[in-house]
């Protein structure tokens, strides 16, 4: 029987492509939902992507509840966790995102270390490492940086994944399996939709490809492509030198302007709904009196947060999937499923 891998969050955008890479690699796949009734929609979105969803089965699991965890891991030789909570609008109580991002990390690496899992991937983030430094910070960030949660500009989801990373580590080195954990930190992930549910990442698009952008602030991001993500996952859980370590993503920073421009050379049945200019930091600070998000991302105008990805690009023995393919993919995806 093939190796059977409890795989939390399924339904999810990272999560469907991590199953659809698991299921590609001959393992049974048991994916977690918070209801069954999410179940047959998975499953034909799976296999309309092409996947053999013969070995796929679902569990029903809450992030916030005790029920099922246990039974949920019997039979499972690894653990993939890529389950929590994320949004674009910072929530007013900021334990909406960091308590179920904590107590569901707890939750499946109790339920596995109590099954005996071989190995547990982590999903965590750039968020908790690359955020609360100095702004002068020019030097790519690698697995040895973390963020400083008493540091500027730390949001809710970025105290979310730091904290939740940090508990994992715990209770691996408490059980004395520090070394079977591997973390995957990845920047924005972008490329193809699985189903006509934008998810987060890709709302950035749809905005700008409905135009509803006019112009953008001086920001710059990270992206990587969520079909290296799914491959570092399925990786991870084998590879011999992945366990005890951290792996930073990002194939490479894109400016708000150049996400746009890349869709404009691409895209240009769109190119007149796209921002053309970036604003002035002191417009964007004006706007930002009227806007709460925006004033939370003030901190960030003009600050460029590298990620040293060698690591990854040795686990996987392969160059990165270009920042451009993943932003290309994602609109592709979004005007096939009429969402744009």
């Amino acid at each position: 029987m093939p190796d059977r891998v409890l795989l939390t969050g399924v339904s999810g955008f990272l999560g469907g492509h991590v199953a659809s890479a698991l299921l590609a690699a001959g393992y049974q796949v048991r994916g977690s939902v918070r209801n069954l009734a999410k179940a047959d929609k998975v499953r034909d979105t799976l296999t309309k992507a092409g996947a053999d969803v013969s070995r796929l089965e679902f569990v029903a699991l809450d992030l916030l509840k005790d029920d099922g965890w246990d039974a949920a891991a019997d039979g499972c030789r690894f653990l993939a966790h890529t389950a929590s909570p994320f949004v674009l609008r910072m929530p007013t109580d900021k334990m909406e995102l960091i308590r179920p991002a904590i107590e569901g990390t707890e939750r499946a690496l109790n339920a596995g270390l109590k099954a005996g899992v071989e190995r547990v991937v982590l999903t965590s983030s750039m968020a908790a490492i690359a955020y609360g430094h100095d702004k002068n910070h020019t030097s790519p960030f690698t697995a040895a940086d973390w963020t400083n949660l008493e540091g500027h500009g730390v949001s809710a989801y970025v105290e979310s994944k730091t904290r939740a990373e940090r508990r994992a580590w715990e209770i691996m080195k408490a059980a004395g399996r520090e070394a079977d954990l591997a973390v995957i930190n990845p920047s924005g992930i972008f490329g193809p939709l699985l189903d006509e549910d934008p998810g987060t990442s890709a709302q950035i698009v749809v905005r700008f490809l409905k135009g509803g952008v006019p112009a953008v602030p001086r920001l710059s991001f990270a992206f990587i492509d969520v079909r290296d993500v799914a491959a570092a996952h399925v990786a991870a859980l084998t590879a011999p030198g992945a366990g005890g370590h951290r792996f930073p993503m990002g194939e490479r920073n894109l400016s708000l302007l150049e996400f746009a421009n890349i869709l404009r050379r691409r895209f240009p049945a769109y190119a007149a709904k796209l921002p053309r200019f970036e604003l002035p930091d002191w417009a964007v600070r004006i706007y930002a009196l009227f806007d709460a998000d925006v004033r939370s991302n003030l901190g960030e105008l003009g600050v460029v947060k590298r990620l040293d990805s060698r690591d990854v690009v040795a686990l996987l023995g392969r160059d990165l999937i270009t920042a451009e393919t993943a932003v290309v993919a994602t609109a592709e995806s979004l005007i096939a499923f009429k969402l744009v």
